[in-house]
This record gives C-alpha cells, sequence and structure tokens, in this order.
C-alpha cells in the first residue's frame, strides 16, 4: 500500500515509503541522488505515516542510491531515531548500496542501540529475511 512518494523534479530522484501487507513493515525505497534535505523529508514522511501505521519493522533499501550516502547519523541518532522509537518502531533493515565497509560507523559505534536494532545488509531478499525472523521472536 502506497503511503509516500516524493519525487525530486529536478533530478528525478525519489523516495518511495510503502506498507507491505503481506509482510507487515513499512519500506522506504530510496533512488538517484537524494541530497540532505530530500533525506530529511522523507525521514519524516515515516515518522507522519508511523502514526497511522505503527508497526516495528522497518525495510530502508538505499540500493539504488547514487552518490553519497545521507550523512547526518548524528540527526538521525538525536532527533529521529528517539520519535521514531516512540512510535514502536524496534527492527531496522537497511540495505546498503555501498560495500559494508564504507558504512563502517553504523557497525562500529551502533548509535541507534539504545532505540531500536538496525542491521546492514547487501540485498533485498537478505534483509526481508532478516525481517522475518524479527516476526518470530
Amino acid at each position: 500500500m502506497l503511503l509516500k512518494s516524493a519525487t525530486d523534479p529536478s533530478d528525478g530522484s525519489s523516495c518511495v515509503l510503502t506498507f507491505d501487507e503481506v509482510n507487515q513493515w513499512l519500506r522506504a525505497t530510496w533512488k538517484g541522488f537524494v541530497d540532505t534535505g530530500e533525506a530529511t523529508k522523507g525521514a519524516d514522511s515515516y515518522l507522519t505515516s508511523m502514526q497511522t501505521f505503527s508497526c516495528p519493522y522497518l525495510l530502508n533499501d538505499n540500493s539504488q542510491l547514487v552518490g553519497p550516502w545521507f550523512d547526518s547519523i548524528e540527526w538521525l541518532q538525536r532527533i529521529w531515531g528517539p520519535q521514531a522509537s516512540r512510535l514502536g518502531l524496534r527492527y531496522v533493515a537497511h540495505v546498503t548500496h555501498r560495500l559494508r565497509s564504507e558504512l563502517a560507523v553504523l557497525d562500529k559505534h551502533h548509535p541507534f542501540q539504545d532505540q531500536f536494532e538496525v542491521q546492514l545488509f547487501e540485498t533485498v531478499a537478505a534483509a526481508e529475511d532478516w525481517l522475518r525472523s524479527c516476526q518470530k521472536r
């Protein structure tokens, strides 16, 4: 079920937020070159949707991003993360568009450990498998 779709007319980059009714999780799919402003708007749209679809599972698919990854870990940790946690988020499957070594900040520092569990994946299929295993906990 489509919840929100935003496309930047200048370059075609986009964020699409859906509720997967079969798997019972939210899915954010990012495409193209997403700048910090677009990333912030997309993250805020997720919070708005969580008020209606309180769901502990998020599949955050960055596999189709081009260019730098959203680099505001501090904003995500201090502002977005606590709000998402209060709204019920417990598990985030993050599919990267880069090698895991380039996202070492998430693996090494665990910026969300007090808020929710984040796991990094190279494929959507692996992320989906992990979220399914979380649903059985």
